[in-house]
């Protein structure tokens, strides 16, 4: 294993990087994006509910296609899903928090931090990747085997699977829940923690 920041593996962490912007066009921008108003919370309790639907299910899905779990609210401020330079609209900050919060009370959002600062912005729920990991397992005949996490996310078996590159903060809770449902079991590795399933 090579140390972090070093090898192919960094490599294809810049590479990544770099083709963000590019990703980021290629995204299907729901027409609202183009309108300039939805720059602006609407004052009417109706209007500016949809429009905060419509902010929520715009940032779950540019979360879900740039596989962006935990963030900060300045690198949200500063992204192209709150920014339209084409039109040179932005959300403003206070905007921003009314939309993450919204996420929040819809169980797809949680501050990592008293401030709220940072937030791990859910496009499934621990849960729901809990069972999309167990199907594999039970699919593949791999009850009773354990894994590190590793394996799980960044190995060539899980390869094709949605939760191949999940974030580990993500991964545990995910984990988690499939413990508490009595059919994994998280344990330490001499490498690093792991997981046996059930």
């Amino acid at each position: 294993m090579g140390r972090a920041g070093s090898g192919p593996e960094a490599g294809r962490k810049t590479a990544a990087a770099a083709a963000v912007p590019v990703a980021a066009m290629s995204f299907a921008w729901p027409w609202q994006y183009s309108f300039p108003p939805f720059f602006t919370l609407q004052p009417n309790c109706e209007t500016r509910q949809k429009q905060l639907s419509a902010w929520c299910a715009l940032a779950l899905a540019y979360s879900q296609r740039h596989r962006l779990p935990a963030m900060t609210v300045r690198e949200a401020q500063d992204s192209p899903l709150f920014t339209n330079r084409r039109l040179q609209r932005k959300l403003p900050l206070e905007s921003i928090q009314v939309v993450l919060e919204e996420l929040r009370k819809n169980g797809n959002l949680e501050w990592l931090d008293k401030n709220k600062t940072s937030f791990l912005i859910m496009w499934r729920r621990p849960e729901e990747w809990g069972k999309l990991i167990y199907q594999w397992v039970s699919k593949n005949g791999l009850t009773n085997s354990v894994f590190t996490l590793y394996e799980l996310t960044s190995g060539d078996d899980t390869e094709n699977e949605e939760f191949h590159g999940l974030d580990e903060t993500m991964l545990l809770r995910a984990l988690q829940a499939l413990q508490q449902e009595h059919k994994a079991e998280i344990i330490t590795l001499d490498d690093g923690r792991g997981v046996k399933f059930f």
